[in-house]
């Protein structure tokens, strides 16, 4: 499996639980739907768990936006744990096989010459194997692993816009179909970027309702132990403010304790 993953993206994956970045699935979404995922904004060589995070979510979005009923289990995978990864990558082989049409793709050439994986030389390869015949893998292994990733099992191809039609320059009624045509293409390309700046900024919302989660407890434990000098420490960092930052007055009440306007 790895060796497909390897040789599909120019990847150097030694292990499975290195997949735990959701950078590699990122650019097979791109390599079998061009422009269903921003390519610019994958991070394909991380090491830290908010940006694997953020990969899947691109990933989630890509398969949301391309009517793919499958909910990736981000907390799962970004753990790196071999099992949770394995059964990923199983699947996600067979949602290749049955979407892929066999184009050319230079997944080298499209991520800019980024690194994936830490195996280097070591990291497995089927050499005989191109792009264009990833399927041999399934078809021409004889082990009960590969007779199982059936690609039509469960898995059914996402359904494909057909292509546009060409417009002819001499006729002035397609020369304004051609003018719609590319204003249609001009507004689906803002909605994608309106979509992904919608999933960017749940994320950093999720995160930072995290992060303050995490700070309100060690506030609460600070208080209920003042006592012990290091905590007041503690607490005099979480209360201090940056140069030029002034807390929010608080609203004046009324004589009758009603607000003021």
């Amino acid at each position: 499996m790895l060796a497909w993953v390897n040789d599909c993206l120019q990847s150097h994956f030694s292990k499975i639980e290195e997949l735990c970045t959701g950078a590699a699935y990122c650019q097979y979404m791109d390599m079998l739907f061009p422009g269903s995922i921003p390519v610019k904004r994958i991070k394909f060589k991380t090491n830290l768990e908010h940006e694997y995070i953020q990969n899947f979510k691109l990933l989630q979005a890509a398969f949301k936006k391309k009517g793919v009923d499958k909910i990736v289990p981000i907390d799962k995978l970004v753990k790196g744990k071999f099992q949770d990864n394995f059964e990923f990558l199983q699947w996600f082989k067979k949602f290749f096989d049955a979407n892929y049409s066999g184009q050319d793709y230079n997944a080298m050439l499209v991520r800019e010459g980024q690194p994936m994986g830490a195996g280097g030389a070591s990291a497995p390869r089927n050499n005989n194997i191109s792009l264009s015949q990833s399927n041999v893998l399934r078809k021409g292994s004889n082990s009960k692993q590969d007779l199982n990733l059936s690609p039509t099992k469960g898995i059914k191809p996402v359904a494909k816009p057909p292509p546009r039609a060409t417009v002819s320059p001499t006729s002035t009624s397609n020369l304004h179909g051609g003018r719609i045509g590319n204003d249609a293409h001009k507004i689906e390309e803002l909605a994608n970027q309106v979509s992904d700046a919608r999933v960017t900024i749940e994320g950093l919302e999720k995160e930072r309702d995290f992060y303050f989660g995490k700070l309100r407890d060690i506030e609460v434990v600070c208080q209920e132990n003042e006592d012990l000098p290091v905590l007041q420490k503690v607490l005099s960092i979480l209360y201090a403010t940056e140069e030029g930052f002034a807390a929010p007055e608080e609203i004046s009440e009324g004589p009758d304790g009603e607000e003021e306007y």
